[in-house]
């Protein structure tokens, strides 16, 4: 494997702006998981950065920015939704060896990765699980309503994430969304979802990279919740007028 160099100074500024320390040997591993990201990711497509400098900042650093909240929420159960390459899920996973995530990811190519990386990394924290979301959080699976906290990035509009991801959650649990600028105009199209879903937006916080939004669960999600698959992205609650149970009453 062609190991990417070190991360630059850029990294290491950015870590301390956010208050971020990593435990000895976690640099090391996240160089791994890097170069292994990068490698494959010339076979298929898993991130459209290719530049090792720009991907410790804009992959790296990025997901490391919601492990604060993780830590001050004590999660012990952190499923990662839409996981792809691995990101915020593995980074995460390799700063916190104690905390049990789960790497959601409905494409077999990026699931079969996922399981790759795990394992050249040694990491017995993480499970992979290939699915699509709204199977994960159907009723009565056994994903449903057994997380701490849930983590996305780039995943799709926050209404459709809010319907995805709150089903996942224990009641008074957290979505950490990584979004973008426009984060303020989603969280005003969510607002029907977040109703529905008995959630409601806690925080944003601007990071160098991006913004956080971090959503809490209020009460137990409806059963009508999440929608047929594809629906939540396809038909976002609010977004788009529709004859279907987004409509129905809880």
């Amino acid at each position: 494997m062609n190991r990417v160099s070190d991360p630059p100074q850029a990294f290491h500024e950015m870590l301390r702006s956010q208050s971020i320390e990593l435990d000895h040997g976690d640099q090391e591993t996240l160089t791994t998981y890097l170069s292994h990201l990068l490698l494959v990711n010339q076979q298929f497509n898993l991130t459209a950065i290719k530049d090792p400098a720009e991907a410790w900042i804009k992959h790296i650093a990025d997901s490391l920015t919601l492990l604060p909240f993780l830590s001050a929420l004590e999660a012990k159960n952190v499923a990662d939704i839409g996981s792809g390459g691995g990101l915020p899920g593995i980074p995460l996973a390799i700063a916190m060896p104690h905390v049990s995530f789960t790497l959601i990811e409905s494409t077999g190519k990026k699931a079969r990765f996922l399981s790759e990386a795990v394992q050249l990394l040694g990491l017995s924290n993480v499970t992979i699980l290939q699915a699509r979301i709204e199977e994960a959080c159907a009723f009565r699976s056994a994903e449903r309503e057994a997380m701490d906290a849930v983590t996305c990035r780039a995943v799709g509009q926050l209404a459709s994430i809010i319907e995805l991801a709150v089903p996942l959650l224990k009641v008074d649990g957290v979505l950490l969304a990584i979004k973008g600028e426009r984060a303020p105009q989603e969280i005003q199209a969510a607002q029907r979802a977040l109703d529905l879903l008995h959630a409601n937006v806690d925080t944003t916080t601007r990071t160098p990279t991006g913004t956080i939004v971090a959503v809490v669960k209020l009460a137990k999600t409806s059963r009508l919740y999440p929608r047929d698959q594809g629906l939540p992205s396809r038909k976002p609650l609010g977004i788009v007028e529709s004859n279907d149970s987004d409509s129905q009453p809880d």
